[in-house]
């Protein structure tokens, strides 16, 4: 009898561990490599169609690189300013051009620009479904943050209708 209820509460202990351990999962989506390939060349081509040389960088929501498209004739520096961009935006879960705003004022977030990958500057935008943040996309190369934004936004625009 004795040994009964010790296995009676074994396997109880069991079930209520393996619960709380259910409990504590979640789901997360992914970019597919095809999308992401999709959203890097439109930001590539969306600034060349205005004739700037661009780099166009998307990470997963862990900042992962999925992807990274440097365009033709675009500077070797736009390869670390784009993945940084796309690095800040999904840190953050905000587009880089809202962070720059934040940057700036009394309540400035600037002093966290000294972390490593981290960079107030227009060109990361998030990428998410629903309200989940799923990824982002870094932009550089135009001669400025609000055109590296356009073309990133362009690239999101390109892959939106089909994330899942």
């Amino acid at each position: 009898m004795k040994h009964m209820c010790k296995m009676a509460m074994v396997a109880a202990g069991t079930l209520v561990g393996a619960s709380t351990t259910w409990a504590y999962t979640f789901t997360t989506h992914r970019i597919p490599a095809a999308l992401a390939v999709e959203a890097a060349s439109e930001t590539v081509a969306a600034c060349a169609r205005q004739g700037y040389h661009e780099t166009a960088v998307v990470l997963d929501a862990d900042g992962a690189t999925i992807v990274t498209l440097r365009g033709d004739g675009t500077g070797i520096h736009s390869l670390d300013s784009a993945h940084d961009k796309a690095y800040t935006s999904v840190s953050f879960k905000n587009d880089t051009l809202a962070l720059a705003e934040r940057a700036k004022g009394e309540d400035s977030i600037a002093p966290l620009a000294k972390l490593p990958h981290v960079m107030f500057f227009g060109g990361g935008v998030v990428i998410k479904l629903g309200d989940e943040v799923i990824g982002s996309i870094g932009a550089a190369g135009a001669p400025g943050a609000k055109l590296d934004d356009g073309c990133a936004h362009a690239g999101l625009d390109k892959i939106r209708d089909r994330l899942k």
